[in-house]
């Protein structure tokens, strides 16, 4: 594997807010160094675009997944559908899916159908999931939980965008996930967030940029875009001592295992 290049494992590059220099923007993530980039869905219509971006572009990858915003009309249909978008070329998780609490857009027994289902959905392809959690640590582990130990269910994935504390790493930890920090851990007022990016094993730590949202602390303001993760990076790189370049070596080869992406490209 080349050494030091960045991996950005959540973007919504198929977003209206890249319509006018979404070429512009891939190439100066690149130039950057940040050669993979996963496109995430969140609905019907973003997955599709997640595809059609990961396919038109070397290095871009897609997931395909309902967010708990939209869980309220979630039925049968929905799942077929899903599969057949997991099956395109160039998908490699299902997501973002989960439990958000903090926003309540559907009611939370539909949060978690949609979220079970898709769940069993990404077992059943053998494809990881990419969680979207907020405000819901309690029912979030306690049903991975559920389904790692009590099911025996080979769940593997990430918890995107992480918030919580080290606690609440750890016990996602101990269910197999890994932990994917984004531009929070640059904020002023993320001193819980820091603890957990110094303490996640290197071998189970990701990076992202969410965007465009959650721009680094000096970018505030501003859209977010994929070489941006870089700064992500080096502050997390300097909360552990570590260069910037093992940092990057080790979150690009933790995001090859996790999502099975080619050595190059």
């Amino acid at each position: 594997m080349m050494s030091g290049f960045l991996t950005d494992t959540h973007t919504h590059l198929q977003l209206n807010e890249y319509s006018n220099d979404r070429d512009r923007v891939i190439r100066r993530a690149k130039e950057a160094g940040v050669l993979r980039m996963i496109v995430v869905g969140f609905d019907m219509a973003t997955s599709k675009a997640a595809i059609q971006l990961a396919q038109r572009y070397e290095g871009l990858y897609a997931s395909v997944g309902i967010h708990p915003h939209e869980a309220r009309n979630f039925t049968d249909k929905t799942i077929d559908r899903l599969r057949d978008l997991a099956r395109s070329y160039k998908v490699v998780a299902i997501g973002e899916i989960g439990l958000d609490y903090y926003r309540d857009l559907s009611p939370r027994d539909r949060q978690g159908y949609a979220f079970e289902r898709q769940l069993e959905l990404a077992n059943e392809l053998d494809l990881p999931v990419i969680i979207h959690n907020r405000r819901a640590n309690k029912d979030m582990i306690i049903t991975l939980e559920r389904y790692v130990n009590i099911y025996g269910v080979n769940l593997r994935g990430v918890m995107h965008c992480f918030s919580g504390d080290w606690g609440f790493a750890k016990r996602c930890l101990d269910v197999g996930f890994y932990i994917s920090i984004a531009g929070p851990v640059t904020y002023p007022n993320s001193d819980v967030l820091r603890e957990v990016a110094a303490k996640v094993p290197l071998d189970r730590l990701l990076i992202e940029t969410d965007c465009p949202w959650l721009p680094p602390q000096h970018k505030r303001g501003r859209r977010n875009e994929p070489a941006y993760v870089r700064f992500i990076a080096r502050r997390i790189a300097d909360l552990r001592g570590i260069p910037l370049s093992q940092l990057a070596e080790a979150t690009s080869r933790n995001a090859a295992e996790l999502f099975k992406l080619e050595v190059t490209g």
